[in-house]
């Protein structure tokens, strides 16, 4: 059974650095940090820091998202078969659009 009090304790300056997670860290620590929050039993200052750490955390997972979202590419098969690569945008989801794909290599 997990130390409950463990999780009560603020976050240290060891703690690892939001800019080091994999997106999937970020997400188990912003739901740890979640956790803390919503038990509503922690010291004051323990919920700054939790806080303020689920808020960097957030940050870096949103631009990571972001970044995700920049390098997602629609594979088209142009009328020859060939296949191009399209950036992935609202507007190539909604339309059918003619404009030329960019070949691939």
């Amino acid at each position: 059974m997990p130390d409950r009090d463990a999780t009560r304790t603020p976050p240290t300056p060891e703690a690892a650095a939001p800019e080091s997670l994999s997106f999937e860290a970020l997400m188990a620590e912003i739901d740890r940090v979640t956790t803390l929050l919503e038990r509503g039993d922690a010291p004051l200052e323990t919920a700054l820091a939790a806080f303020e750490r689920g808020m960097s955390l957030s940050k870096k997972a949103a631009s990571l998202l972001d970044q995700a979202e920049a390098r997602l590419l629609r594979l088209v098969e142009r009328e020859r078969g060939e296949i191009a690569e399209v950036p992935l945008s609202l507007d190539t989801l909604t339309s059918t659009s003619t404009a030329e794909p960019k070949a691939r290599e």
